[in-house]
């Protein structure tokens, strides 16, 4: 096991599960817990800036200062800190292993399928796989108007299903669309909550890394974006500005391509999750040799758990019945600056330089900033 400690969950006080309904108390939601001691208010805005990590903010913030200068504090994203699953906990309230999306790719176990959650692209109904209440549902059901801004294909994903139902959707291809749509719905009935989502700087830092020019230059207009969306509320709404992981930039000569090395492949019929935290799903009496061979290859670089061990490190929360067999049986958590490709199988994953998904601070550690007008 690496020497370092990894970044827990602070699932129940301090993670981005406990935003929304920290959110809904505010805004008076009957039964809704303000763990984060949000300030009460009528309306409520909640900016998710995709990829934007505490250390990154705090590293660059010469270059964001209307994000640097708001007050709040950081938390942590569950596990694995990816957007699929962070979405979907900061939608439900709840951690992965209640919620079910458990990586960015996992198995689907009814068909031996793999279900990419941002895509969605096997045949399950995300109401099925995701059964639980969102929180949007819940305020929506308190007569708040509720209501979802972000790009027009995501009306009908099923992500957006699986996370975000209860929220009327607004498509917004532009800033000034998305400002539009924010200004309009934010004065909506009596007392209103908006969700903005924002992945540029997500998409910038895959293709170009958190470290580049490109990537400072993109922070920049995400807080250009942030003022400009406060500007568009009323005064009497609260501003929320969060993220749903960090981003680390990891060397092409650190990469560990499981399709180049055959012992990697060995006793596997299923490669998931993305290149930082791996779920390997494993043929039958496999379990133990695998464990053997990544802990072996990759020593210091990674944490290798069982399923039944990651299960009780509490990465995942409190883990229901149909969400365990979704999780690799084997975990591979990248630790080191090391990422698990698999350059014949996933060769657009395997070039990217910007990655997430693990437990360390860079992925872990995310901003909850809060402008009161």
């Amino acid at each position: 096991m690496p020497g370092s400690t990894p970044i827990l969950p602070a699932y129940g006080g301090g993670s981005l599960a406990d935003v929304l309904p920290s959110v809904a108390a505010a805004l008076s939601v009957p039964n809704e817990k303000n763990l984060l001691g949000l300030p009460p208010a009528p309306r409520y805005a909640v900016l998710l800036l995709d990829g934007l990590g505490w250390n990154l903010l705090r590293r660059n913030a010469d270059v964001a200062p209307y994000l640097s200068s708001l007050a709040g504090r950081s938390l942590t994203a569950g596990v694995p800190s990816t957007t699929a699953a962070s979405l979907t906990s900061l939608g439900t309230g709840l951690p992965p292993g209640a919620h079910g999306i458990v990586g960015y790719t996992s198995i689907v176990p009814e068909t031996g399928a793999l279900l990419n959650a941002l895509q969605w692209d096997a045949p399950v109904d995300p109401r099925k796989w995701q059964p639980h209440e969102t929180v949007f549902e819940r305020v929506a059901a308190a007569g708040i108007a509720t209501r979802n801004v972000s790009k027009a294909r995501f009306d009908r994903s099923g992500l957006t299903a699986a996370a975000f139902r209860g929220s009327a959707h607004r498509g917004a291809d532009t800033v000034e669309d998305r400002l539009d749509a924010t200004r309009f719905a934010s004065r909506e009935g009596k007392s209103s909550l908006v969700y903005v989502y924002d992945s540029q700087l997500d998409y910038t830092g895959h293709g170009q890394g958190s470290e580049s020019w490109q990537w400072r230059k993109e922070l920049a207009a995400a807080d250009t974006f942030a003022s400009r969306v406060r500007s568009a509320l009323p005064r009497d709404a609260v501003l929320v500005v969060v993220a749903d992981h960090g981003m680390i930039d990891i060397a092409p000569g650190n990469r560990v391509d499981l399709d180049a090395e055959p012992d990697l492949s060995k006793g596997l019929r299923l490669i998931g999750g993305e290149s930082r935290f791996r779920h390997l799903y494993c043929v039958d009496g496999a379990v133990p040799d695998v464990l053997a061979t990544y802990r072996e290859r990759l020593g210091e670089d990674a944490f290798v758990l069982s399923r039944d061990e990651a299960i009780a490190c509490g990465w995942f929360g409190a883990v229901e019945e149909r969400v365990v067999p979704r999780l690799g049986d084997v975990v591979v958590a990248s630790f080191g600056p090391v990422a698990l490709v698999a350059g014949r199988r996933y060769p657009q994953e395997a070039g990217l330089i910007g990655l997430h998904g693990s437990l360390t601070e860079d992925e872990m550690v995310i901003p909850l900033l809060i402008d009161e007008g």
